[in-house]
């Protein structure tokens, strides 16, 4: 293992990014001068930053330094798309502790590259430094989205669809196992977690994917969401954000929202409402978004897009209508950093 004092930081910053070629047109000038250099004629400039502090964020008990890369570089991929854009750049900046060794880095780097690779995003730039505290990782995106195409959070109006991608829940799910395996395997050299059979909600958790795959066929389709984001907090809390900068309220169906297999079965296995988990878990990284009404039919075509509800006028309030038909008022119980 080669200590990172043997580089310094910018003999660090040179060894692990000699061989990046960008592939961007827009990428004029990328790592190497005091900043980047991009050129975005006749088009609108998309940008997101997410922050990841280890033990707040991930623990490297049980991510991998190159799935956790990954999924720093995806989980930005997701915010541009979820603006209906196209990502193009990101910026890598890294707080790094002394237990960290170059090779952990490339390690990191090499999951960061891989999405970049996978999702043909350039990486133009960004820092390091010391850290006292773990691992830290900033990654800002950049993206960009012709101006009439751009889909933000406040344009549902009543009786729009609201329309959910993929499952529900997972990630939470795949979380819940991956942390009562690290404390079942407490003192126990031999242990061996009790994965088998849960991979697709192990997968959710570490190694998420942004889905370009639904924006792309959403265009297909001829329709153009009237509000979106992704699914990062949870459904309950991401609803409850469009409807209040809509000025909306809601109403979605407990039978409709999607929940995959091993998302039920990881669900009762350690005895938590299978609804409360897909609602409130978060990490999925779906795309929650309403369309017209005059687009049921072009939506509902999508195979991986489920129409989970309505929105309504603002004074109806947000609710979710359960199997018996009573309405459950929704609650933002998602991630909460600060709490």
């Amino acid at each position: 293992m080669t200590e990172i004092s043997t580089l310094g930081e910018f003999g660090l910053i040179e060894h692990i990014t000699r061989d990046i070629k960008l592939v961007q047109s827009s990428s004029l000038r990328g790592i190497g001068d005091d900043a980047a250099v991009m050129s975005y004629p006749d088009t609108r400039v998309l940008m997101t930053t997410d922050l990841l502090l280890e033990n707040v964020h991930f623990s490297l008990a049980y991510v991998p330094l190159k799935h956790l890369g990954y999924k720093a570089a995806v989980v930005n991929f997701s915010d541009i798309y979820a603006m209906n854009g196209t990502p193009r750049q990101i910026t890598v900046s890294l707080g790094i502790s002394k237990r960290f060794t170059v090779e952990h880095i490339e390690e990191l780097y090499s999951g960061i590259r891989l999405a970049c690779d996978i999702y043909g995003v350039d990486i133009v730039g960004g820092d390091t430094t010391a850290s006292h505290q773990g691992l830290v990782i900033s990654i800002t995106c950049i993206g960009d989205a012709r101006p009439d195409d751009i889909v933000t959070r406040d344009g549902a109006r009543n009786t729009d669809l609201i329309c959910v991608s993929g499952n529900l829940g997972a990630a939470y799910m795949g979380l819940q196992l991956l942390e009562r395996e690290r404390i079942a395997s407490a003192g126990n050299k031999d242990f061996e977690p009790a994965f088998a059979g849960k991979e697709y909600i192990i997968e959710r958790q570490l190694k998420p994917e942004a889905r370009r795959d639904v924006v792309k066929a959403l265009a297909d389709a001829g329709i153009k969401p009237t509000a979106m984001m992704d699914v990062s907090d949870g459904l309950s809390s991401e609803l409850l954000h469009i409807c209040k900068q809509s000025r909306c309220g809601c109403r979605i169906y407990e039978d409709r929202i999607p929940i995959d297999y091993q998302t039920a079965v990881m669900a009762e296995e350690i005895n938590m409402n299978l609804v409360t988990a897909a609602l409130n878990g978060g990490e999925d990284y779906e795309l929650l978004f309403t369309v017209p009404l005059t687009d049921h039919d072009k939506v509902s075509a999508i195979e991986s897009v489920k129409v989970i509800g309505y929105i309504t006028k603002e004074e109806d309030g947000c609710a979710m209508i359960t199997r018996d038909g009573a309405e459950m008022t929704l609650r933002a119980q998602g991630w909460n950093p600060l709490k």
